[in-house]
């Protein structure tokens, strides 16, 4: 059985490096694509090295325009390159544009496809991420969901029959990255040792291409009454050029974009998370800190029903929420046991 991966942004290299080694264990023939979305090298080279990803079979270097523009040039470089690779499945990763350029390639294909992380919603209309990942499960031929409520939407919309509940392959490479880390100290970049601080991120266009909003968030961060380390996002930093936005100010810090093992040993040490970010929800969770959400909404509503994630879309109240107590009570293990990635193995295999 052969498996083509289209991955091609942060979240997609974390998750597929728990997948490339579960399909290797089981002897499936995999290959990889990376559309070059993502093109900073800590956003993109680094995940690969750091977390012992075999090395893309073919590199795309598709970055940067509108999502029109990027998609479409995706679909170009893809049609023949899926067509030689001949795959039995193309799996595609979350909710980017590589996602959907990748499902729209291989369906047109006539090419199964399988997206895993399926069955998230925001039910927010203006994200385009929303809409990619809608659209990939309609169109795919397996739908493999992270969790039960991601289930019940798919049933909600038709798709019961080609759904299957795999579990979170990020709890997977999470879990392992953090044990690491934790055996193996490292610095914080920014942080003195024994330095409080809270970690953040914004990147997402409702945040960030409002200019007056974007400064209101900066603000709300700046004005937190401990050190905010701030790794740029690349589209941040354009837009903030773009705007004439200085980013730092007050206690906010900024620093280059973290390799995946950096982000993960940052979030452990931090006081609290506040983010923009889905998968970083889920990834402060998963490592035991609170987490304040800038979004009117989750994907991960596990997150804010066990109290770890507050959502605060007007960033109004980060002074009293970035740094709450923990909850109390045990969370439970909504995102499964880490081992997930063996799971897709299985079922991919088995619908073969």
């Amino acid at each position: 059985m052969r498996v083509v991966s289209i991955v091609g942004a942060r979240p997609q290299f974390v998750k597929l490096a728990p997948v490339a080694k579960a399909f290797a264990d089981a002897g499936i023939d995999h290959q990889i694509i990376h559309t070059g979305q993502h093109y900073d090298v800590n956003m993109s080279d680094s995940f690969f090295q750091e977390l012992g990803i075999p090395d893309p079979d073919l590199h795309l270097g598709v970055g940067g325009g509108s999502h029109g523009v990027m998609t479409g040039r995706m679909l170009e470089q893809l049609d023949p390159v899926l067509e030689e690779m001949a795959p039995d499945w193309v799996l595609v990763y979350g909710d980017t544009n590589s996602t959907i350029a990748g499902t729209l390639s291989a369906v047109k294909m006539h090419l199964r496809v399988a997206h895993l992380e399926a069955g998230l919603r925001s039910f927010n209309r203006r994200m385009p991420e929303e809409h990619n990942r809608v659209l990939t499960d309609h169109a795919a031929d397996l739908c493999l969901a992270p969790t039960r409520v991601a289930m019940e939407h798919l049933a909600d919309e038709g798709l019961a029959a080609r759904s299957v509940l795999v579990g979170d392959v990020m709890t997977d490479v999470c879990l392992q990255v953090r044990d690491s880390v934790l055996a193996n100290p490292r610095p914080v970049p920014g942080v003195e040792a024994g330095e409080d601080y809270v970690m953040a991120t914004i990147h997402r266009a409702d945040n960030t291409d409002d200019q007056s909003r974007l400064e209101h968030i900066l603000d709300a961060l700046g004005s937190l009454d401990r050190k905010v380390i701030l790794p740029v996002h690349p589209r941040l930093r354009v837009r903030a050029e773009a705007d004439g936005i200085t980013i730092a100010r007050g206690n906010l810090t900024t620093i280059d974009p973290l390799a995946y093992p950096d982000m993960v040993n940052a979030v452990v040490h931090a006081s609290g998370v506040v983010t923009d970010s889905g998968g970083l929800q889920k990834e402060a969770f998963l490592l035991g800190t609170i987490c304040t959400t800038v979004r009117t909404e989750t994907e991960w509503v596990e997150t804010v029903d066990n109290g770890w994630n507050v959502l605060d879309p007007d960033a109004g109240r980060l002074a009293e929420l970035a740094t709450r107590p923990a909850p109390a009570g045990d969370p439970g293990h909504p995102y499964g046991d880490g081992h997930a990635a063996r799971e897709v193995a299985r079922v991919l295999a088995e619908h073969a």
